[in-house]
């Protein structure tokens, strides 16, 4: 914007000065032609004032000697029945047309112009007085009024153009203040705001955005705390079940439960705490994807366990650092491995592959037909919410990474959480996770 504004001024100042150059330049040149002229005028003026007082042409020669043109060999007096006074650059022909008009004539002659002024002697006689004005003479003080002329265009114009960019520097400042503020907020950043400044357009858009962005936040925080509001009423439930489950006979089935409860106790503290975790602080969590993967195969092993699914974990060797939030992480792997118990049949194996490319979970089961339509969010072919697949997108593109879908070397569905960094095909054995959660198929 910058650049556009110093070529538009650039474009109008010099229309402007070429507009008033060419006629100055041209009027320069006729002040001298005419300045020539006049004095070529006084100096015939002087031979006609000694022409009638004699008409000798001694005396007349001393005139025309006394004179700046005759002494350089540029006036002459032309008498009839006599030779020429003076030096004359002339021919006949001129003197007989400036005799009939007259009145004074000039005449163009080589390397200048002659000027002719017919003159009436006391004794009846007609002469003429011939001034030579040489083309320097004409010119004389053009050239440097031109340069002057040119320089003082050429001054204003970049003085223009020097003005126009210190306005169009404030101007594109505050867009790019502006404009930078806006990325900030679309990122996450609710604290910031921008300084009016610039135009009074700008800052009106400044102000405006500043009552948005405040606008914002406080929307957020409300459904932030509507979030939290929902989450903490789901503990009177809770609570029923687990009194239930303190009912309930000493054994498998009842620790089970209890553990149960306990862990949708932890989630639904999980889930409180990040829903009133503001957006900046929640941006600046971190995650190990390792130790949450970790954490849901020991929850979801149980039940592979009961409906008999042989699976197994590869990699894992080392820290997986994820920007996330451990609950948006959990939401995620949650998600991956319950489309596994819940979009195939029980005893279907499936595989975890976990790296620093991301988290790859593959099955044995049929497969998902149309990849496009599974990630729609609350659009489901099989019965359940449809939202699974699109908050591992979610999250997904929250850590600078993409979802993919595909089918995996099991036959079935692979749905990969990638993280945005070179996916390498583990060819390790499986790690000490693997070890510990892999599940065994009925015998």
């Amino acid at each position: 914007m910058r650049w556009e504004l110093n070529r538009l001024a650039l474009a109008i100042t010099s229309m402007v000065a070429i507009a008033f150059l060419v006629p100055l330049i041209y009027a320069t040149g006729k002040i001298a032609h005419d300045r020539a002229l006049s004095d070529a005028r006084q100096q015939a003026a002087a031979i006609v004032a000694a022409l009638a007082v004699d008409a000798d042409p001694g005396l007349l020669n001393n005139a025309v000697a006394s004179t700046i043109a005759g002494s350089t060999g540029r006036l002459a007096v032309h008498l009839p029945g006599i030779d020429t006074v003076g030096t004359t650059h002339v021919g006949d022909t001129e003197i007989e047309q400036a005799n009939q008009y007259r009145r004074s004539v000039t005449a163009d002659v080589p390397g200048g112009l002659a000027y002719l002024q017919p003159s009436v002697l006391s004794d009846g006689r007609s002469a003429v007085i011939e001034v030579f004005v040489p083309d320097e003479e004409m010119r004389r003080g053009v050239w440097p009024a031109w340069l002057a002329l040119v320089a003082l265009a050429f001054v204003l114009v970049a003085g223009s153009v020097l003005f126009a960019d210190r306005l169009g520097s404030r101007l594109v400042r505050a867009t790019r203040e502006l404009a930078g503020s806006s990325r900030r907020l679309g990122s996450g950043d609710l604290r910031v705001r921008v300084e009016p400044s610039g135009p009074r357009e700008l800052q009106d858009a400044a102000h405006a955005f500043n009552s948005m962005a405040a606008d914002l936040r406080r929307l957020l925080d409300a459904e932030r705390e509507l979030a939290a509001d929902l989450s903490h009423r789901l503990r009177t439930p809770l609570t029923a079940l687990r009194l239930d489950a303190e009912t309930m006979p000493p054994g498998l089935i009842a620790d089970r439960m209890r553990q149960a409860c306990d862990m949708l106790d932890e989630e639904l503290e999980a889930i409180i705490a990040g829903a009133r975790l503001g957006v900046e602080a929640r941006g600046n969590e971190q995650s190990d994807l390792i130790e949450v993967l970790a954490d849901r195969l020991a929850f979801w092993s149980a039940l592979a366990e009961d409906q008999q699914r042989p699976w197994e974990v590869i990699g894992g060797q080392t820290p997986v650092p994820v920007p996330l939030p451990r609950s948006e992480l959990i939401l995620a792997v949650d998600s991956l491995l319950g489309n596994v118990f819940a979009h195939t049949p029980e005893g279907v194996a499936f595989r975890v592959t976990v790296s620093p490319a991301g988290l790859l979970v593959d099955d044995a089961g049929p497969g998902i037909a149309d990849p496009e339509t599974a990630v729609q969010r609350g659009v489901s072919g099989a019965g359940s919410s449809g939202l699974g697949l699109d908050i591992v997108r979610r999250v997904a593109e929250a850590a600078g990474g993409h979802m993919e879908i595909s089918r995996g070397p099991l036959g079935g569905a692979r749905i990969g959480l990638l993280l945005g960094v070179p996916q390498s095909a583990p060819s390790a054995p499986p790690t000490e996770i693997g070890r510990r959660r892999r599940g065994r198929a009925a015998s």
